[in-house]
């Protein structure tokens, strides 16, 4: 788990590209503002939604195994139930994943355990837009 702010300032200075898991660009929902913001903090942002063509006017992938390029992040929109099946999706990829991050109010103790020794760091009921912003000394 990330619990610093040394460790997350350093982990969100290495992360390109942020895959959101639940992507929607459905104007007033949380991953709709979400996503704007790490596209406007100039992260390359890579919706991943299993019936949306395109989310952001960027082209949405169905699942994480889908997306053909490396992830450094993983931003979940979904419930804590669905959690565990990305986690395994996360341990599928080659290279995983810098971070499986779970969204404000969301977090899963079984994906936790599944990460765990991994190599993937976990944070969970965090906002990434929120922590980013802090970080930065800005407000979202």
């Amino acid at each position: 788990m990330l619990h610093s702010d040394t460790e997350l300032a350093a982990l969100l200075r290495q992360v390109k590209t942020i895959a959101i898991v639940g992507a929607k660009d459905r104007p007033g929902q949380p991953v709709d503002r979400v996503g704007r913001y790490l596209i406007e903090a100039g992260y390359d942002v890579v919706p991943v939604h299993p019936k949306r063509a395109e989310v952001w006017g960027r082209k949405a992938y169905p699942s994480l195994a889908d997306v053909p390029v490396s992830i450094d992040l993983v931003d979940l929109f979904r419930v804590a139930e669905a959690c565990p099946a990305h986690a395994r999706e996360v341990l599928a990829l080659s290279p995983r994943p810098k971070c499986f991050w779970m969204q404000s109010g969301i977090d899963s103790a079984e994906a936790r355990e599944l990460l765990a020794g991994s190599g993937v760091e976990v944070a969970a009921d965090r906002c990434l837009m929120v922590e980013h912003a802090r970080l930065r000394g800005d407000r979202p």
